[in-house]
């Protein structure tokens, strides 16, 4: 098959290469050696210095890489294992509440949290439990309902010491219904808590515990983690005790559709249901997050994880320690994104800032004298990046806070002064629905609409009765349901008026004009485009 070493031949008289010699020894072990052998001396001390390098190499790589052993020794005294004996009913009775009621503040846009995510709505489980496993308890037994009186459930997840004379820091939705709460420390000791207080807002909870002993802790970092620094994650996954994984920071500022301050730091350290409420640290030992949820279409770990970062832990712990309860400042305007589609049609170069859609009557906005339509730019010297960041720079203040906001109205900047009040609970209404009146196409857009029904709530407008799934209002987000209130800053009485308000907008060169919608208890903005043809 091969022909015979004697006959091989080279086209140059020097020696041949590297290659040659490893192709020769894929073919035989014979011919390998006699390729050594006939071209030993140089070559075969090439080979040996060669491999040399190679386990210099090898070993240089394994020196260069990270041992959190040291790290793990100083910080996981620190960390704790949180078993809690919760009321089922409590806890059902607020996931109602949140399934069925969702406040505009969690949800200002109507966005509900991405298929997948475990986190204050599943992680680790919440509602009635089944008999317990090697690795805690199961999920809910349909069949157990109204077999009797309701049992108290059992739940776990993670903690860590902030302070040394007991305080832990833990997730709301670890705590949430507690009528007992017990802390497990590494050295096997288990001591009695009690909640200090709760922030469903941020899923945050503080904790105390007494002793005669200083307990261990561990700070805070007050420096932003970068993506891709090494990270290590602590806490209890399934009930198994000080477990220790390691990883990086895959990114920051991720928004999961779980609350108004969504702002969490995205990890790839394996963590699981129990890792709630466990601290994530950098390579110094300090704090960085708490993690929080996981995205996972399969209920375990894919290395994507959240945690609060350590800068919103620190802010509202402290007024958790003072006051049991966190309170925030309040604009009291309803805002949404600005998109490059409604950028051009506001007179904006590049989209920024906050679209305010309805400033709440008797507000602070509108005591300030800020419109709907108004753009929020700044908040005194801080650029505004888009509505998230708003309601955080917001809410980051304290109540009776006074602010100069830079707005853009009228394609001009603008400063107002606002004093923030407390953040208020209360829900909106519903707003009063679709009347039964005639109906009229606007077949440039795709839709039916028709004059909204009056009464005591109606602002008028026109209601969208039908809408084509592939039309152009249905590209510009509009829904079956929603309102038509203005457009291109025309009040909306009849079809008619519509159409002439898109017309007078592509007549002063605009692609796209802004429409204020009512949605439900919310009014937003859509840009609609204004070729009618």
């Amino acid at each position: 098959m091969f022909s015979s070493p004697a006959k091989v031949k080279h086209k140059s008289s020097k020696h041949p290469t590297l290659k040659s010699h490893f192709l020769f020894a894929t073919r035989t072990g014979i011919l390998a050696a006699f390729a050594l052998c006939v071209f030993g001396g140089a070559e075969a001390s090439e080979l040996r210095n060669i491999g040399t390098k190679l386990d210099r190499t090898v070993q240089a790589a394994a020196s260069a890489l990270p041992s959190f052993s040291a790290l793990v020794d100083r910080v996981a005294p620190a960390v704790v294992s949180i078993r809690v004996k919760a009321n089922p009913m409590a806890i059902a009775a607020h996931e109602e509440d949140d399934e069925d009621q969702q406040s505009e503040k969690e949800r200002p846009f109507g966005v509900a949290p991405p298929q997948g995510f475990f986190g204050p709505k599943g992680f680790p489980p919440r509602r009635p439990f089944g008999p317990k496993t090697p690795f805690g308890p199961q999920g809910p037994h349909d069949g157990d309902k109204g077999a009797g009186p309701v049992e108290p459930v059992q739940g776990q997840g993670s903690g860590f010491f902030i302070t040394s004379d007991g305080y832990i820091v833990t997730n709301n939705h670890v705590v949430e219904g507690a009528i007992k709460v017990q802390v497990v420390r590494d050295t096997g000791d288990i001591l009695e808590a009690k909640v200090v207080g709760t922030d469903p807002g941020t899923d945050l909870a503080l904790l105390k515990v007494d002793g005669a002993d200083s307990f261990p802790a561990v700070a805070l970092g007050h420096a932003e983690a970068k993506v891709g620094d090494w990270v290590i994650a602590l806490g209890n996954p399934f009930g198994l005790e000080g477990t220790v994984t390691a990883g990086i920071v895959s990114a920051r500022g991720r928004d999961i559709g779980m609350g108004a301050y969504d702002n969490f730091i995205q990890i790839d350290a394996s963590v699981n249901r129990g890792n709630s409420g466990g601290p994530t640290f950098n390579q110094a030992g300090e704090v960085i997050g708490v993690n929080t949820a996981i995205f996972s279409p399969s209920g375990g770990s894919v290395g994507i994880a959240f945690a609060i970062p350590a800068t919103m832990v620190e802010n509202v712990v402290t007024q958790l320690k003072e006051k049991g309860h966190v309170t925030r400042g309040w604009l009291g305007v309803q805002v949404q994104p600005v998109t490059p589609e409604l950028a051009e049609g506001l007179g904006l170069k590049k989209a920024r800032g906050a679209l305010v859609s309805v400033p709440m009557p008797g507000g602070p906005a509108d005591e300030a004298g800020i419109r709907r339509g108004d753009v929020i730019l700044k908040i005194n010297d801080g650029e505004v990046k888009d509505s998230r960041d708003l309601a955080r720079r917001i809410a980051a203040l304290a109540p009776a806070s006074k602010v100069t906001l830079t707005l853009f109205r009228d394609d001009k900047p603008k400063l107002v002064e606002a004093k923030l009040t407390d953040l208020q609970d209360e829900e909106n209404g519903p707003a009063s629905g679709k009347g039964a009146l005639p109906q009229a196409e606007i077949e440039a857009l795709g839709l039916n609409v028709s004059p909204a029904m009056e009464g005591p709530d109606s602002q008028g407008g026109l209601a969208i009765v039908s809408i084509r799934p592939d039309g152009r209002a249905a590209d510009a987000g509009l829904l079956r349901g929603d309102i038509l209130l203005t457009a291109n800053g025309s009040n909306l009485l009849n079809p008619d008026a519509l159409e002439k308000a898109l017309r007078a907008a592509k007549a002063a060169g605009k692609g796209h004009t802004l429409a204020l919608v009512q949605r439900g208890g919310t009014q937003v903005y859509v840009a609609l485009p204004t070729d009618m043809s």
